[in-house]
């Protein structure tokens, strides 16, 4: 899964966790990559809102705004997508 910061439109950091751990359940996958990529980026893992659980549910994609996070963010929002399955 990626996880990258935007800020006006462009990107200001980005990363990569790979869990490959396959006896795990894909929503345990996905929220131990959003863990591990707010960890390095060193952000508070934000709140699934309804929408993005939609979202990510139909795109494997979602965008994490400042309403996700409990403590004021510097960026306008982190994108996370699943890249491979």
């Amino acid at each position: 899964m990626s996880g990258t910061i935007y800020k006006d439109g462009r990107i200001v950091r980005d990363c990569v966790s790979r869990q490959e751990d396959y006896i795990m359940s894909r929503t345990d996958r996905v929220l131990t990559a959003l863990k591990e990529i707010c960890e390095y980026m060193d952000l508070a893992v934000p709140i699934w809102l309804s929408t993005n659980i939609r979202e990510f549910q139909r795109k494997s994609v979602t965008v994490f705004r400042e309403d996700c996070f409990m403590e004021p963010i510097s960026f306008d929002y982190l994108r996370i997508e699943v890249i491979e399955e």
